[in-house]
């Protein structure tokens, strides 16, 4: 009996950690953490960014578990814009981005974050569309 609710257990718990998009992370110059009102905006692959005032943060990489859901491009980048502002950036850059197709239903980004000592209202940027 007691092996067969381990069993149980192990399997509910993979089920859930396998749901999300896998995400790794490389935060080479955290930055002091934003809080909640303070603006991140989020660049898609054809925003440029500003040429002066930027100190690169890190990279974050979505891909997919296999298992994955939950993993629409705007899911994901309001996920990025979280990380980004646990590690005080302020710009989220899209660097390359690969649609669901017929190997995974899940976008697969690769992220540069950002820390810009300027006005990130003035960027153009990604607006986020309600699912």
């Amino acid at each position: 009996m007691k092996q067969m609710t381990k069993i149980l257990f192990l399997i509910t718990v993979i089920g859930f950690t396998s749901c999300s998009p896998k995400i790794s992370s490389n935060f080479t110059n955290p930055q002091p953490k934003l809080s909640m009102d303070e603006n991140v905006a989020l660049l898609d692959i054809e925003h440029n960014l500003p040429e002066n005032n930027l100190i690169k943060v890190g990279e974050l990489r979505f891909q997919d578990s296999g298992f994955s859901t939950d993993c629409s491009f705007n899911s994901l980048m309001t996920q990025a814009r979280n990380e980004a502002r646990k590690n005080g950036a302020n710009i989220v850059k899209v660097l390359d981005k690969k649609k669901p197709d017929l190997w995974s239903s899940c976008y697969r980004l690769k992220i540069d974050l950002y820390k810009y000592n300027g006005d990130t209202s003035s960027l153009p940027q990604y607006e986020l569309k309600l699912d």
